[in-house]
């Protein structure tokens, strides 16, 4: 598979989850933050990482489909995984049992997958 399938398929990845936070955000984030994912407060933030998923997926395949541009997209999104990243392990003892160690295994495969991906696709 080339880069720019590749890039396709994690943008993609990255549509779905974003409208799975959009749609369900206690179901789908309660197994990252736990019971405020459930809290409209929490929600609230969800919805936030929901929707910036969706514009970075939006984004990303768009530039593909151009032909151009989609190397600073994906960067983007490396941005955004390394911040959740960075977020999960400040939290970790406060997280659910195996969030911590799906988020960064999640997190991480996807900024070295963004690493390579990155100049490989433009």
């Amino acid at each position: 598979m080339d880069a720019r399938s590749t890039a396709r398929l994690q943008a993609l990845g990255r549509l779905g989850l974003g409208g799975a936070l959009m749609l369900a955000p206690g179901v789908v984030a309660g197994g990252w933050v736990g019971g405020v994912a459930d809290k409209r407060e929490g929600q609230a933030l969800v919805l936030g990482l929901g929707a910036r998923d969706i514009a970075l997926a939006l984004g990303t395949l768009g530039a593909l489909r151009a032909g151009c541009g989609a190397g600073a997209w994906v960067r983007a999104g490396i941005l955004a995984d390394a911040g959740d990243l960075v977020a999960t392990l400040r939290a970790r003892d406060a997280l659910p049992p195996l969030a911590a160690p799906g988020v960064t295994a999640l997190t991480a495969a996807s900024v070295l997958l963004g690493a390579w991906l990155q100049s490989a696709v433009d």
